[in-house]
């Protein structure tokens, strides 16, 4: 019974030490990108990449901006695969605002953005869940940590969908090989639609593809502000959130 509580006290330390790093790694991300909002909206491509998938993607909307009523479904199938590709969707965001104006252009986004997220939580879960599952099957605190993190999934996917801080793409895999249920992820993608919208808005102020992305780019300080703050308090909500959920399926494992 000791040397259990012994183990049970040492993956205790270790999962503390564990979420105390990101946890400090977001809020000091959080505070640099309140501090220089511009890095957030000008990501300029290096000159010395070969493959410059921004600018690739900028004369795909010069393309779908060419294509009148049809541009719509073709601008949302890019979307959809520019999101299971890891391609840049800020830019797809942006140049929304000017290719199609704020209200269009945010359904959009939302529409390719929601499909594309589903369709990589899918790859995530059906190619690698059955690896993560197999390398947590030993650790009953972990796996008691996932199901947990499982049945809380609405929110943690809301609060983490209302941050700019967590990498869109990066986070549909993620999510993958998580207990979050497919309906929870689904409808939890609503939480996209206020960043979507300021995003969009932001894009529709630049009033030419070429400006998107770049230093150049018009922009609305109070609307970027805006989407830091909220950003910022959703960054903190989501890993207290979660750190006290994981907290609370350790006390339950150990008893």
């Amino acid at each position: 019974m000791k040397n259990k509580f012994l183990l049970n006290s040492l993956d205790w330390l270790t999962l503390v030490k564990f979420c105390q790093l990101p946890i400090l790694a977001l809020v000091a991300v959080a505070i640099a990108i309140l501090l220089h909002p511009e890095s957030a909206l000008a990501q300029t491509a290096s000159q010395t990449n070969s493959f410059n998938p921004q600018a690739i993607l900028r004369d795909a909307l010069q393309w779908i901006d060419s294509l009148g009523t049809v541009g719509a479904l073709a601008f949302i199938g890019l979307y959809i695969i520019a999101t299971v590709a890891f391609l840049p969707g800020s830019i797809l965001t942006l140049g929304a605002g000017v290719v199609f104006g704020v209200v269009w252009g945010s359904l959009y986004v939302f529409i390719g953005a929601t499909i594309g997220a589903t369709a990589a939580f899918l790859v995530g879960r059906y190619l690698a869940r059955g690896w993560v599952a197999s390398k947590i099957a030993d650790n009953q605190n972990f796996a008691a940590i996932d199901r947990a993190v499982g049945r809380e999934g609405l929110k943690i996917v809301l609060l983490t969908r209302l941050s700019p801080i967590f990498p869109f793409n990066l986070l549909n895999y993620a999510f993958g090989v998580t207990g979050v249920s497919l309906k929870d992820y689904f409808i939890g993608s609503v939480g996209m639609i206020p960043g979507t919208i300021m995003y969009v808005y932001i894009g529709s102020l630049a009033g030419n593809l070429a400006l998107i992305g770049t230093e150049s780019q018009p922009s609305n300080p109070t609307v970027q502000w805006a989407i830091r703050i909220i950003g910022f308090i959703a960054t903190v909500a989501v890993t207290i959130y979660v750190t006290r959920i994981a907290r609370k399926a350790l006390e339950e494992e150990v008893l």
